[in-house]
């Protein structure tokens, strides 16, 4: 069974640094793309940041470009999000995704991603 596992999330000031986990198992990962999404409450879900399946290309929205840095290790099946310079704004229920089929949209369209975690907390105190 296919199966994603975040971790790292947790509380951090303002301006601080965490580091997020994904760990896939049950399937081989290292040929997908992969990414994170977010949601806070009472907000529509948002894309933070996609890989390849080799790691040579990213993507990131406006809003998180220049402080996140997504990465991954295809030996480990595991991929990771540094988040520098945390704002309050950043605070939500982070998702690990992965796309295991041909998806013709954008990198940022939840749709193309038809693997997800349950989720890992992470809240920036002001």
């Amino acid at each position: 069974q296919v199966q994603l596992v975040e971790s790292g999330g947790g509380l951090v000031q303002a301006g601080g640094s965490l580091s997020l986990s994904c760990a896939a198992s049950g399937r081989t990962f290292s040929r997908y793309p992969m990414g994170w999404f977010r949601q806070a409450p009472g907000k529509e879900r948002e894309f933070v940041a996609a890989i390849d399946w080799s790691g040579g290309r990213t993507y990131y929205p406006d809003s998180v470009k220049g402080r996140f840095t997504i990465s991954r290790d295809n030996a480990k099946n595991t991929m990771h999000l540094q988040m520098n310079s945390l704002k309050p704004e950043d605070t939500a229920v982070y998702y690990c995704v992965a796309r295991s089929r041909v998806f013709g949209g954008s990198w940022s369209d939840h749709r193309g991603y038809d693997y997800w975690g349950q989720g890992t907390q992470v809240t920036v105190s002001s």
